[in-house]
């Protein structure tokens, strides 16, 4: 996902173009990895001083729930990304930095073989650990 195409989303579904929008989702085109709520505060308050945290959940709980955003829980805290739209992978990701490796293998087909008689409507596999930066840090 990118900015035009969240942006083109939004509006889409009857929300307004803002700049405040705008910046929150060019955050996250930018970011490398998954980010806290606490750092997007952090990057608002710079331009919008006195921007409040409900702010910035509201947005957040709003681009996750239209998928613009896609979300996973590090140390107890939820942290977001740009949602990825190529193409159906997972994820390894750094559990310290919050950065994101593609993994191109899905283990749905066994699980499908083993859950023949079960409805699956979705997954997420997510493996996590440290990336090569932070092992020497």
């Amino acid at each position: 996902m990118n900015l035009k195409k969240a942006m083109e989303m939004l509006r889409k579904s009857g929300y307004k173009s803002t700049g405040r929008r705008k910046d929150i989702l060019t955050f996250f085109e930018e970011a490398d990895g998954y980010r806290t709520a606490k750092e997007l505060h952090q990057f608002m308050e710079e331009k919008y001083g006195g921007i409040s945290f409900d702010t910035v959940y509201r947005n957040l709980h709003l681009y996750d729930e239209m998928k613009i955003l896609e979300s996973t829980e590090l140390n107890g805290e939820k942290h977001f990304r740009m949602k990825c739209a190529t193409h159906h992978h997972h994820h390894f990701i750094c559990s310290n930095c919050g950065r994101t490796k593609e993994i191109n293998i899905c283990p749905m087909d066994e699980v499908e073989n083993k859950l023949k008689d079960y409805m699956i409507e979705d997954h997420k596999f997510e493996i996590y650990g440290l990336c090569p930066g932070c092992q020497v840090a």
